[in-house]
């Protein structure tokens, strides 16, 4: 398969609860099934959410009751892995025959929450998840760090697929362990909505000669429950202004970026330009020097 036609979903969860966010899912995979997407991406921490402006009552030396309220809230509405939550994921990458990726908060029962990629394919296989390696800045509070033994691609009908998670993205040596194993559709769900990122996916698309497409999600004061009301008040009304982005292997913007609304942005991906690339640079290739440096990735 040359070609494929992929999704960006640029959507708003329903902040805190699994279950309307899983249906928002269906109705938001069921519209890129529909306009022919073979694989639609979700971002970042989608299931419950991506807790922006909040502490969970932390700071250096003290956690309050109220943040562990909170803390108690989000657990609670994160995913379990196998579990309720990812055979719905399943049963909808499989009706609607598209590879289903999507960020969700993992929870493991012991007490420790992950940010996690989930991928799911046409037949309603869970093929892969990846934990983020490394949380940034207060995330290190909420969730735990990732070993490493999942950064892996997985092979499709239209090529091989995998990802890094937000600043990940910055992380060179986790970039090169996709590369080394010739990533060609690179899948950055996000949280980060700087017009700089645009630049990170372009360069990525150009150091990697792959597809990369960027994802966040449109998120607004209001969106939140009430009970976060309070700690959140000096936050802007929007508070993600998304800036999902759809870049080819030389770096050109082929869809997006999409600031400030929801949407589903849609290219339709040639993939033998991910090889017409490799003519001048192979970044694990030819274009690499193995003499002078040494790589070596701990699986």
């Amino acid at each position: 398969m040359d070609t494929v036609k992929v999704a960006v979903a640029q959507a708003t969860p329903v902040l805190f609860d699994q279950q309307k966010t899983l249906d928002k899912v269906a109705d938001w995979t069921a519209e890129a099934a529909a306009n022919g997407a073979q694989l639609v991406l979700f971002p970042e921490a989608f299931i419950p959410c991506y807790p922006r402006g909040l502490s969970f009552g932390a700071v250096v030396g003290s956690r309050d009751p109220q943040g562990r309220a909170h803390w108690l809230h989000y657990f609670n509405e994160s995913v379990e892995i196998p579990g309720p939550a990812t055979d719905r994921l399943a049963q909808l990458a499989a009706q609607h025959q598209l590879f289903l990726v999507i960020g969700v908060i993992e929870k493991v029962q012991t007490g420790t929450l992950y940010c996690t990629i989930l991928y799911f394919s046409p037949k309603g296989k869970l093929i892969g998840k990846h934990r983020k390696l490394k949380p940034t800045g207060s995330e290190r509070i909420i969730w735990g760090e990732g070993d490493g033994r999942d950064l892996q691609v997985h092979d499709t009908p239209f090529g091989k697929i995998g990802g890094l998670i937000c600043w990940e993205n910055y992380m060179p040596l986790a970039r090169f362990a996709l590369y080394e194993q010739g990533i060609q559709l690179y899948l950055a769900p996000t949280a980060d909505h700087r017009p700089t990122w645009t630049a990170s996916m372009q360069h990525i698309a150009c150091e990697g000669r792959c597809f990369v497409l960027g994802c966040n999600q449109v998120v607004r004061k209001s969106d939140y429950p009430e009970a976060y009301q309070a700690e959140i008040a000096s936050q802007p009304e929007l508070m993600s202004r998304g800036g999902s982005v759809i870049v080819d292997p030389l770096g050109n913007v082929l869809a997006g970026p999409l600031w400030e609304k929801e949407g589903i942005l849609y290219a339709d991906l040639d993939m033998q330009d991910t090889i017409r690339g490799r003519l001048d640079f192979d970044a694990s290739g030819h274009y690499h020097r193995p003499d002078v440096f040494e790589f070596r990735y701990k699986k």
